[in-house]
């Protein structure tokens, strides 16, 4: 029964450990110690054992005091452990008085019942349906006190406040990182070149590189009235929105789009890549500011953000707001698509990006064709 008992509190640590307790842990794995230790009585070999009972006594005491800021129902058990190694020290000088033996192993059976059975169903349930007890004290440790404060504003993407913050810094002119359906990019208003041209800087991206426009449905594109052919207009209602951006003929119906003063610092002096996103909260902040200005939030030749906490690390100081949204929903940025020849050559594929060629190219002659 000694064995058995020593086995159980040692599977007891094991499970509790594992669940990243390790106040438990420790406990239970010091009472797994002590069950072991008594095997030394059952072999008829108690010499030494008074002095481990004593060791026992002290280092448990020291796991009452940690237990205190646990629960109530760890604090007794550990309080009944306490009198049980007292029990077998007084059992060892054949001094035990056998009432007080049975009432405090009823004592801790009861305390061991009932912690099992509450622990196992606030489990399953994921409910404290089984009251454990608060703690006596806790240690004030705010994490919030501790952190240094992010270098610039970071609102979370959920909250409708978080994107009004970020829609007014961008509508001002400010350069902030925001989550895409592929990875997170830095964001600037069309209606604001020295922003677009502060990106440059951020980045430290050569100028020969040009920069998409992100819009936030098909219509609007469509309320432009862009000289498009019937065939990229099928094109484009079949990739967007989604991860595959298409380079068409610039013109003067981008500012009817509502891109303004950025005309000239995005795309090229002929082309620009339009992308429709597949994301909700990027395209109510679009609603709010539009046309953005995006490139990836990373960098000029490193790899791309894919969480907030990325952009915030490598890019926050430079930045006035970054919007979180955890973990992007693709680890590579966008396909792009040269499309102003697709009447004559069809399209050509620039940058192989979350979405294969191979799939692109599909989507392409099944438009064709029809």
């Amino acid at each position: 029964l000694i064995l058995i008992g020593g086995f159980v509190q040692l599977l007891a640590g094991f499970l509790v450990f594992r669940k990243y307790d390790h106040l438990g842990g420790a406990a239970f794995l010091t009472f797994s110690a002590l069950w072991s230790h008594l095997v030394t009585i059952g072999a008829g070999n108690s010499e030494g054992f008074t002095a481990g009972s004593i060791a026992f006594l002290v280092l448990n005491a020291f796991l009452i005091i940690l237990a205190s800021s646990f629960n109530v129902v760890l604090l007794c058990m550990t309080l009944a452990m306490e009198l049980l190694t007292i029990c077998f020290l007084l059992f060892t000088l054949e001094n035990l008085p056998l009432p007080f033996e049975i009432v405090m192993l009823s004592i801790f059976s009861i305390i061991c019942f009932y912690g099992a059975t509450a622990s196992l169903a606030n489990s399953m349930f994921g409910k404290d349906l089984m009251m454990m007890g608060p703690p006596l004290f806790t240690a004030e440790s705010s994490k919030k006190d501790t952190e240094d404060p992010p270098p610039c504003i970071c609102p979370k993407s959920h909250c409708t406040s978080g994107l009004r913050t970020i829609a007014d810094l961008l509508n001002t002119g400010a350069v902030c990182g925001v989550p895409t359906d592929t990875v997170y990019a830095l964001a600037a208003s069309c209606k604001h070149p020295q922003a677009i041209e502060k990106v440059y800087r951020i980045k430290d991206r050569p100028q020969e590189k040009p920069i998409c426009i992100f819009i936030s449905n098909l219509d609007q594109l469509r309320a432009a009235a862009p000289p498009i052919s019937p065939l990229l207009w099928e094109f484009m209602e079949n990739v967007y929105p989604g991860g595959i951006g298409c380079i068409i003929k610039k013109g003067e119906w981008l500012k009817k789009l509502g891109v303004g003063a950025g005309y000239s610092r995005v795309g090229t002096q002929d082309s620009i890549m339009i992308r429709v996103p597949d994301l909700t909260v990027l395209v109510h902040l679009i609603d709010m500011t539009g046309p953005l200005a995006i490139t990836s939030a990373n960098p000029s030749g490193e790899v791309d953000s894919t969480h907030h906490d990325m952009v915030i690390s490598r890019l926050g100081h430079k930045l006035e707001g970054v919007l979180c949204d955890g973990e992007s929903d693709e680890v590579v940025a966008s396909t792009v698509v040269n499309c102003t020849k697709i009447d004559e050559s069809g399209i050509t594929i620039v940058r192989e990006g979350c979405i294969p060629a191979s799939k692109v190219m599909q989507i392409f002659e099944s438009v064709k064709n029809r």
